[in-house]
Formats: structure tokens, C-alpha cells, sequence
């Protein structure tokens, strides 16, 4: 579980304020930075650490804090569920992401889809698993000493050992098992330690990783089995048991907030919020805050809740309500509409521990429901460096279809441009031209190599050509099992050919040339090395050859390696030669020879991309054009040259 230190996004906008908002969610990546140490110092030496970032993240933001977790050291990620890991390989995130609870079946192709490590805890998963996955997959066992939750049951867990043995595609790179009272239960604790210990003890040899401690372990149980640890709760600041407080400093990471909406006044015996729970006892100010339940702000804080407004805590009075709460304003009656509030987080009795605590509620449930409709704003060192968006989801393009997808292109597009006329160019003019119909239909090319040779034709009746072979190699997904090439001795006719994704390859010949195989030869054509059988018919004044294969059906959605062979003929009194590159095109190579009775005056590059000037490299009878960048459609090179 060798860590790769992955890219952290820029800095973010400032133009985005929390004053835009009717709530708001802040996270100090240095709190969880600082809480991160604090735990690994009191890891033993030489230990991986591996940093759960399971629902979102405990409703901090997971891409932010995986981030932040990386850049501490962490060396692994652990999620729920295959969807969380999926969204983390999404953003660029490389290192090993372990899956720690039981996967379904239909998840295995996206498991293997994304690297991601699958938990182990039954036979028919294993099974099914090996069936899909390549040699050697990595995955962990999980096992159940005493949680009574996932895992194999200790009975069974030797069984399930061996099968995943035997079983060929399958390699064991960990075994694990979760403390179920680590805080709070040492007694408990060690009985399955003890169980692990002789589990362990009893196999041939011992995979790579074996993990037992969460954070509250890490604190609270020495000596835990295993040579890494997961880092969860006590990461993001909250204590599990008060007794760690002695142990180690703890600061929250999340922060909750709104502002005043309206403020009121009660009359003694007034009621205020649903089903008249809360009576005034004398007049009183009040205040509404615009979140309720809906946004995470638990319904059994009713008449119970706490809030600070300037410093001053101050209760949540009468039931909470979809969208609203409302305050008692008696120790602040200096506020307005618009002043902040603190529903939660780093401030005097506002812990999610304490907060919880008030209805007796779970600080894991209370994080991760909290600010449901509020965005994020990240700090670190009290600067803001990013956000998070409103709905708390993060964009992944697979979740939309194409129609609803092309609109939001569209509408980012204007965001980010600060105006339609100058989007609606970008867009319709090129982002459409180039997706053209059917978004999931492009695959781009790479590696393109292209060679041209002019040769002086031995035949005397052709002396007025250059013989002229061509070589075409690229790699690009195969859409289909067939593909065609078209030759065309008109430039009207060859357009057709340029919209349509099957045809890998267009000349167009000269006019004075005969349409037939014997001024346009395919010589040979394959597809990872599998010779192509192909056929020739000439179709509205153009030649078309069809390249196939029956071995080419199960290679469609791969990637392969196309190469074609061409022999025809070019004019000697043309005095240049185009090359047109006519899909997107990542890295290609061009190389034109020639004899020695053609002298090469000028190469003029037209690439529409961020290279727009190539390498250009000249000897005495070539020259060769090459781009390591991205290349788009309507580029082309020229080649401009006399011949004696």
C-alpha cells in the first residue's frame, strides 16, 4: 500500500463568500490535520496507516480530507462501498482503496473496474469474485471475533482462508477483524485479541497487512494485532469516550452555521413551533434560523438544542421543523437579521459529542447528516481553499444522460465565462463539433505514427507520380468489428467520409488517376497483429474497403493497436503534400522521405490545440513532424517542396 501523493486542487475563488447562503458548512483541514498527527504518534513505529473516509468522509467532504490524510501520511483509504471508491478513482486518487464493508455480486465488475479492494467475508462472494477478477487480485479478509456484524464468523473462518487460497485470481493481501467497544470495554477487547491472535497463529503464513485498531484502539488498547491501523472517528474530532481526553487533544474539524432570518417577539403564554410544545413563561425575543431537520439538524433537538450567538449560548426553543429552528433571543437582544450563528463545532458546548449528548443521540449520525443542503468551504491555515457544492454531491458525468448532460456543459460553461455570447461560441461552434451525435461514441486516438515515402516508379508510364507508400499505426478503443478506408478523387466526395466514426483512413487521390485498386492499394491492414481480411467496392465515386475480422468481437471497448499499409500513386507537379488530422489525437509522429530530386522549401504546421508548433526535424531526403500534446480535429501539415 505504497502511497501516491495525489494533486491538490487551486486555490479557490474568493469570489464565492458564506454570505450567499442561508447555511453553511466549514471544515479546518489543519484541525484534521493536527488530529492526525496527534493519533500517529501514538502508533507504533513502522505502521501503515490507511484513512476511512467512508460517507463522505463522516459527512466532512472525502476528496478534501483524502487529500489532507495523503499529504500526513496515510498510505491507504478505506470506504463502505464500491461507489465510494469509484468517486475517489473519479478524482484522481491512485493509492489503495480498500472496500471495508460485505460488497454485492453486481458490484464486482465496477470493484475491478476501479482497483479497488474488496472485503472477504463469505464463500459465495469469494467465488464469484475469483470468476470476474484478473490473477492475483488483491483483496482482505475480514474477521468477525466478537463485533457480530460483518466478517466470517470464527467457525467458518479457517474454510474461507483456504478457499480464497485455492482459489487462482484471488491473492490475500490482508486480514482484519473491528473491536467492538475499544473505548470504552478493555475486557471485551482483549478476549478479541486474543481470538485474532490464535486465528493468526494458526495459518501457514500471514499476508502482507493485518489491522485491527480503529482510532479509538489506537488511544484506548495496547498492543493491538497488526501492522496497520485505521484512522476514523478521532480523526475528524470528536472523543468516543471522555476518558480519551486524558490521552490525547482533540480539535473539531466541522463547523455548522446560518444567520438570523427573522427575529419576533412572545407574549407570556404564547406558543412557539409545532404541536405547542414550547409555553412562554414571560416575553420574550426570539429568533428564526433557516435550517431544520432537513438540513441534519436533528428533530430530537427540539426544545433541547444549543446555539451560540455573539459568544453567548443560548437554547432551541419549541419543536424543529423541516426548514426552521427558533432561538430565544433574552441574553441577546442586541442581535439583527443576518447575524451568524453556530449550530455546531469548535466552540464551548457545541461538540458534536455535546450536542449529541442533549438527546442522547450518536455524534457518527449527527456529523454525517449534518448541513444536507449547505455547501462546504474548506480551510487550511485560516485561508479558504476550496468548496464543496450545495446538493453534497459530488459531479460524476456517468450519473447523467446525455441530453441533461450536454445542459450542464452548456450552463458551466456560461458560469465560468462570465456570459452567453463567447460560451455559446465554445460551445456550439466546438464543444458540439467535436461530440458531435453520440457523446459516448469518440474515442480519441494516441500514438499516432504516420509515414509517407515518395519513391521515382520503376514503370515509364507512370513517371509523371511518385510511387507513394504509407504506413498508419494508432491505438484507439474499437467501436465495432469492422472499419473502412475511403479513397475519393474528389474533395466533395471524400467529405462524406470525414463525419462518419468507422472510417480510420481517407485519400484523396488526384483526378487523372483512375478510381480502382490499382491506383489505391491496401496492402494489409490488423488489429493487434491479427492480419484483417478486407473487401473493395466502389460506391458513389468513392473506393471503399472494408477491413474485418470475426476474432475482432471480443475486443470491442478495448483499447488495440491499428495499423495500415497503403501503396498509390501522387502527382510529382503538385508541390506540396498535405496530411490532415481529422480526429482528436494525443501524441503523433509524422515522417515524409523522399528522393533526392525533390527539395523540401517550407513545413507550415496547422494545429488547432495548446502546441500549436510542433518539433520539426530535416535531413537530407526526410522530415518529421512531431507533437506530444493533445491535437484536434482541422489540424494538418504542409509540406511545400520543388522537384527538379
Amino acid at each position: 500500500m505504497n502511497p501516491t501523493q495525489d494533486s491538490r486542487p487551486p486555490t479557490h475563488d474568493s469570489r464565492l463568500t458564506t454570505h450567499e447562503f442561508r447555511s453553511w458548512v466549514e471544515i479546518d483541514l489543519s484541525a484534521f490535520a493536527a488530529n492526525f498527527r496527534a493519533l500517529a504518534k501514538l502508533t507504533p513505529p513502522n505502521t501503515f496507516i490507511m484513512q476511512i473516509v467512508k460517507a463522505d468522509a463522516y459527512g466532512h467532504g472525502a476528496l478534501e480530507i483524502a487529500r489532507t490524510a495523503i499529504d500526513c501520511g496515510a498510505t491507504a483509504l478505506g470506504v463502505a462501498n464500491a461507489d465510494e471508491g469509484a468517486l475517489l478513482r473519479y478524482h484522481g486518487f491512485i493509492l489503495p482503496i480498500l472496500i471495508l464493508s460485505p460488497a454485492l455480486i453486481p458490484e464486482i465488475p465496477l470493484i475491478i473496474e476501479n482497483q479497488l479492494t474488496p472485503t472477504i467475508s463469505d464463500p459465495l462472494f469469494a467465488t464469484a469474485f475469483n470468476e470476474l477478477a484478473p490473477a492475483n487480485y488483491n483483496v482482505h479478509l475480514n474477521i468477525d471475533t466478537g463485533m457480530g456484524r460483518s466478517g466470517a464468523a470464527l467457525s467458518q473462518a479457517r474454510q474461507l482462508y483456504d478457499l480464497c487460497e485455492a482459489l487462482p485470481n484471488i491473492f490475500i493481501q490482508g486480514i482484519f477483524t473491528h473491536f467492538a467497544a475499544a473505548e470504552n470495554d478493555p475486557v471485551y477487547s482483549q478476549h478479541q485479541i486474543t481470538l485474532f491472535h490464535q486465528f493468526l497463529a494458526a495459518l501457514p503464513h500471514l499476508p502482507q497487512y493485518i489491522h485491527s485498531a480503529n482510532s479509538s484502539a489506537v488511544v484506548n488498547i495496547e498492543h493491538c494485532p497488526g501492522n496497520l491501523v485505521r484512522f476514523g472517528a478521532l480523526t475528524y474530532g470528536f472523543y468516543t469516550d471522555a476518558s480519551q481526553k486524558e490521552i490525547i487533544h482533540l480539535q473539531p474539524v466541522l463547523s455548522f452555521k446560518s444567520r438570523i432570518s427573522q427575529i419576533k417577539t412572545a407574549h407570556k403564554d404564547d406558543y412557539i413551533g409545532y404541536n405547542l410544545t414550547y409555553k412562554c413563561s414571560h416575553d420574550l425575543k426570539y429568533a428564526i434560523i433557516p435550517v431544520g431537520y432537513a438540513d441534519g439538524y436533528d428533530f430530537l433537538l427540539s426544545n433541547c438544542g444549543k446555539v451560540i450567538l455573539h459568544d453567548t449560548l443560548l437554547p432551541v426553543i419549541g419543536k424543529i421543523s423541516m426548514d426552521m429552528i427558533a432561538i430565544d433571543l433574552t441574553n441577546a437582544t442586541h442581535s439583527v437579521t443576518g447575524d451568524q450563528v453556530i449550530l455546531l463545532g469548535n466552540a464551548p458546548h457545541l461538540r458534536v459529542e455535546d450536542i449529541a449528548a442533549l438527546y442522547k443521540g450518536s455524534p457518527y449520525e449527527l456529523l454525517c447528516q449534518t448541513g444536507r443542503r449547505a455547501p462546504r468551504f474548506f480551510y487550511e491555515n485560516d485561508k479558504l481553499i476550496s468548496t464543496a457544492p450545495l446538493l453534497r454531491r459530488e459531479f460524476v458525468s456517468s450519473d447523467y444522460n446525455n441530453d441533461k448532460l450536454n445542459r450542464i456543459i452548456e450552463a458551466a460553461m456560461q458560469q465560468r465565462m462570465q456570459g452567453s455570447q463567447i460560451a455559446d461560441f465554445v460551445y456550439q461552434d466546438i464543444l458540439k463539433n467535436i461530440f458531435s451525435d453520440q457523446d459516448n461514441n469518440i474515442h480519441f486516438r494516441h500514438d499516432f505514427q504516420h509515414s509517407i515515402n515518395f519513391s521515382i516508379p520503376s514503370d515509364p508510364e507512370m513517371q509523371n507520380y511518385f510511387l507513394t507508400k504509407t504506413s498508419l499505426s494508432f491505438r484507439k478503443i474499437l467501436n465495432s468489428a469492422s472499419f473502412r478506408i475511403a479513397c475519393a478523387n474528389n474533395e466533395a466526395n471524400l467529405n462524406r467520409y470525414f463525419q462518419q466514426p468507422d472510417v480510420e483512413y481517407r485519400w484523396l487521390l488526384d483526378e487523372s488517376l483512375n478510381l480502382s485498386p490499382d491506383s489505391f492499394q491496401l496492402v494489409s491492414a490488423s488489429i493487434n497483429d491479427i492480419p484483417l481480411y478486407f473487401s473493395t467496392r466502389i460506391i458513389n465515386n468513392c473506393l471503399e474497403i472494408t477491413c474485418y475480422h470475426e476474432k475482432l468481437h471480443k475486443l470491442i471497448d478495448q483499447e488495440v493497436l491499428f495499423r495500415i499499409d497503403t501503396l498509390t500513386w501522387y502527382p510529382r507537379n503538385y508541390h506540396q503534400l498535405t496530411v490532415y488530422i481529422t480526429g482528436i489525437t494525443h501524441k503523433f509522429n509524422l515522417d515524409f522521405s523522399y528522393p533526392p530530386e525533390l527539395k523540401m522549401e517550407n513545413i507550415i504546421p496547422i494545429l488547432s490545440g495548446k502546441q500549436k508548433f510542433p518539433t520539426l526535424t530535416q535531413n537530407h531526403n526526410s522530415a518529421t513532424v512531431t507533437s506530444q500534446d493533445w491535437v484536434f480535429p482541422s489540424s494538418g501539415i504542409i509540406f511545400v517542396y520543388n522537384v527538379d
